[in-house]
């Protein structure tokens, strides 16, 4: 166990920004799985700004890594071009 006062503090630090991480990490997956699930092309249309926002933001906040986020869009884009 840590003995210094800035390394429990670290401590604390970190365990608040992985739960934090962790909510964001997983709406960002669900947004992206109810994206992905969407048949209509209309709807998906609709959903995809959102989805790109979200995205977007937590690569900023390197929740993610940019790589990621892009390659994510690209196969939504790709995904939503392939509905009829």
């Amino acid at each position: 166990m840590a003995n210094h006062k800035s390394s429990l503090k670290r401590i604390r630090q970190e365990e608040k920004r992985r739960l934090h991480n962790r909510y964001y990490a997983k709406t960002m997956r669900n947004a992206v799985r109810k994206l992905r699930a969407t048949t209509e092309k209309a709807d998906a249309v609709a959903m995809l700004p959102g989805v790109v926002k979200l995205l977007d933001k937590l690569a900023k906040k390197n929740v993610i890594h940019k790589n990621k986020a892009n390659n994510l869009k690209s196969k939504l884009a790709h995904h939503i071009n392939k509905l009829a």
